[in-house]
């Protein structure tokens, strides 16, 4: 569980070297699944493919007893906020967004958890109000979004942005129904408008800026089957403003790249589904704790990495992801980029 310290962390800009560092938890993909609660109805769509695919491979390779351990590592490992990158769902159904609104509810309040959705959250074309809209306390933005809804009653809170300390976590939204056999994202024009402005004013008060994204950014990570769309869109956006940190899920690996700005590499991370029972360990259930910790000048960063433990049923801390660690152990000097 996340500490309640959390609840009290806000702030507006850069922090001193003798702020308290804020523990950033990262995990993606829970895949909830409800097979069983399935209509004859609801099969008739792209859903038959996912729910032929989950009884007859997938389902065996996520567990609910991951999602357990899960729960009782974070109780010790207590980060100070939890970001989860998607796919909370697996088919989208109805009785999946409900029970799936359950799950963060475990996690923390709505201001210690950061969700964004993922392609399986919008696996055919339905309403807001009738789907994420459940999860809406654990992705709307600080100060509320009650006029983007009024302008954007399909996609109402993102980009979203909440504020830790001195880290603001930017979420972006990259669900969108796609055809049979595609599991495409795109951000969208209006959203990345916004997240230009969220960028600049984010930078102007050096505030560590953490990029919570579905599909990952990295030309050349996943097939073109599962791209996001409009990387280079969101390229071209980071390469001008920059960002600290991207994190994300989807490859259903752990992953970590660099975005190369003129400011400086951006780490880009991918954690793989957090039930996945998986043999390769690259692929097993696991997840981050970023500390971030403001100094002279700038930020320091640490990773630990705690990945599930089949034997034992539960997480514990892996000591292969050391050169990870220190890959990562950076330090950003908050370099001057061009701000609108």
């Amino acid at each position: 569980m996340v500490s309640a310290d959390s609840e009290n962390s806000m702030a507006s800009g850069y922090k001193s070297p003798a702020a308290k560092p804020i523990r950033l938890a990262h995990l993606s993909d829970p895949h909830i699944a409800c097979p069983n609660e399935i209509t004859a109805r609801e099969l008739v769509s792209k859903r038959l493919f996912g729910y032929l695919r989950w009884k007859l491979q997938r389902g065996t390779k996520h567990g609910r007893s991951v999602l357990s351990a899960l729960k009782a590592d974070l109780k010790q490992t207590r980060p100070d906020h939890i970001a989860v990158t998607g796919d909370l769902t697996h088919l989208g159904l109805s009785a999946e967004y409900k029970k799936a609104r359950q799950w963060p509810q475990e996690l923390g309040s709505p201001s210690q958890v950061t969700v964004i959705p993922g392609n399986h959250d919008a696996y055919v074309k339905s309403s807001w109000h009738q789907t994420m809209v459940h999860w809406t306390e654990y992705m709307i933005s600080d100060a509320g979004r009650e006029n983007d809804q009024k302008a954007n009653p399909n996609n109402p809170l993102f980009p979203s942005l909440r504020i830790r300390g001195c880290v603001a976590i930017i979420g972006v939204s990259t669900a969108r129904p796609s055809a049979p056999y595609l599991a495409v994202g795109s951000i969208g024009a209006e959203q990345l408008d916004m997240l230009e402005t969220i960028l600049a004013q984010s930078a102007r008060k050096q505030l560590y800026r953490v990029v919570l994204i579905h599909h990952p950014p990295v030309p050349g990570t996943v097939n073109w089957r599962k791209r996001l769309t409009d990387a280079a869109d969101l390229l071209s956006l980071l390469e001008q403003y920059g960002a600290e940190l991207v994190l994300h899920g989807h490859a259903h690996r752990a992953l970590h790249n660099y975005l190369p700005t003129p400011a400086g590499n951006i780490p880009v991370m991918g954690a793989p589904s957090i039930s996945a029972l998986d043999r390769t360990p690259d692929r097993r259930a696991r997840y981050y704790i970023y500390q971030i910790a403001p100094g002279s000048e700038g930020y320091e960063v640490s990773l630990e990495v705690r990945i599930y433990s089949p034997e034992n049923n539960r997480f514990i801390r892996e000591s292969k992801g050391m050169p990870i660690v220190t890959q990562f152990a950076l330090t950003s000097r908050g370099q001057d980029r061009k701000l609108k």
